[in-house]
């Protein structure tokens, strides 16, 4: 059968199954039977037992879990109350004041919990309340808690790194680092344009009673911050250092995140008991939608498609950046309709071969391809930061989205720059030899 009426007839049954509420994992599961039973002689229950049990055995999935019950702690923790106080001495003078506080807070918070929702909900209840107190402009709150809050999938420990490091065979300590440029660009990025904005618009960023505070008390308001900062240089610098796996580290930074909470006093049996429910919950629907991508992928190559499609763009004789151009169009539209993990793992089994025919480092392009996807978490009508902050403010979905529409814009100037310069992606782990 042509390639092409076998794509979109795997394609229209994938739409349908998703579209009748049937489990991402499931779905993908099916689909890769329906591949291999119609067109190709290889047995299903064969491939499926095989794809299942290699995917599910690898010891690089063995961070997810890990990073993952890190972050539910410490979501748990007093961090939340702290942070504000101990970031909003060192803001107050910049133009945006408090409104940094949602930049830096998700930063923050993304290097420890690696989650996008996590991060939007922590920080959005600690700042949404007292911006909103102070008279900060509405849309300038919401916007920068949902762009900031989409560090959480790029900066370091990021679940969905994880993913595409184990979905495409790439290391994951190489992707951590890679991310740790990009994300601090687009930190600088949001920042910056709060700074203009403010400058236009003054009264959005009031000014208020702002103390007059020594270097050494800025210093003293931030120092229930300072095990945070420590554990995130000993997670991602033992990584960068080689000095651990990201397996190890990660099972490092859940001994010191459940420290952390202990010694602030907000860890009890019952948070305890919540923070393992809600990592084993989360752990179980990656991992389910891993096994499915994986038994999609072997289905894919049985097929033949992803090895004809690459084939087909090479004679379009698109240059890399054009092929870029495209898949940023499609990733976009696709991030629309689904979450950010579902869209890398039905997307690369059949993206990546033409990809690399391109001559694009899979690695470089596992950043980009996490960068885009950040869109897709402030895009209606799946955008999942939307969802979140609506939860926290009650406020018409649409308006966030609007709200959030500048940070998108932001997030697209990122992926040029990236494209343009891709040595902010590729140096850090270009200096980390043969670990």
């Amino acid at each position: 059968m042509d390639m092409i009426w076998m794509t979109l007839i795997l394609l229209l049954v994938l739409l349908a199954l998703l579209g009748v509420g049937l489990w991402v994992a499931f779905s993908l599961t099916a689909i890769g039977c329906v591949a291999l039973f119609f067109f190709s002689g290889i047995p299903v229950g064969d491939s499926l037992a095989t794809a299942f049990y290699s995917s599910s055995v690898s010891w690089e999935l063995a961070a997810l879990p890990m990073f993952i019950w890190m972050g539910e702690v410490l979501f748990r923790s007093r961090l939340s109350e702290e942070m504000f106080r101990g970031i909003s001495p060192w803001v107050g003078k910049i133009p945006g004041r408090l409104l940094h506080t949602n930049i830096v807070g998700c930063g923050i918070f993304a290097a420890i919990s690696g989650s996008s929702a996590a991060t939007a909900a922590t920080i959005g209840k600690m700042t949404i309340p007292e911006l909103d107190r102070r008279g900060y402009n509405k849309n300038q709150v919401l916007g920068t808690l949902a762009g900031s809050a989409t560090l959480g999938l790029l900066i370091p420990p990021s679940i969905i790194l994880i993913v595409y490091g184990v979905a495409t065979e790439q290391s994951i300590a190489r992707l951590f680092v890679a991310g740790i440029l990009p994300g601090l660009m687009l930190m600088t990025l949001f920042a910056g344009y709060v700074v203009i904005w403010s400058l236009l618009n003054p009264k959005g960023a009031p000014a208020g009673k702002s103390e007059k505070l020594s270097f050494t008390e800025k210093v003293k308001r931030s120092k229930p911050l300072i095990p945070v900062f420590l554990l995130i240089i000993g997670v991602i610098g033992s990584i960068y250092t080689g000095l651990a796996s990201p397996t190890e580290s990660a099972a490092v930074g859940v001994a010191l995140a459940h420290l952390l909470s202990i010694q602030s006093g907000s860890m009890g049996w019952k948070t305890f008991q919540s923070a393992l429910m809600g990592t084993v919950k989360t752990s179980s629907m990656i991992a389910f939608i891993l096994v499915g991508a994986s038994f999609l992928t072997t289905s894919m190559g049985f097929t033949g498609i992803p090895r004809e499609l690459a084939a087909w763009i090479s004679t379009l004789g698109l240059s890399p950046h054009m092929l870029l151009l495209v898949l940023t169009l499609f990733f976009i539209v696709l991030g629309c309709f689904l979450d950010g993990i579902s869209v890398v793992v039905l997307t690369t089994s059949i993206i990546l071969p033409m990809v690399q025919a391109a001559g694009i480092d899979p690695l470089w392009f596992g950043i980009y391809l996490v960068i885009v996807v950040e869109m897709s978490q402030i895009t209606p009508p799946v955008g999942f930061n939307l969802f979140v902050i609506q939860g926290l403010t009650g406020e018409n979905i649409l308006r966030i989205a609007w709200a959030a529409f500048p940070y998108f814009l932001l997030i697209l100037v990122a992926v040029i720059l990236i494209a343009v310069f891709p040595e902010i992606v590729t140096y850090l782990p270009s200096q980390m030899g043969n670990q």
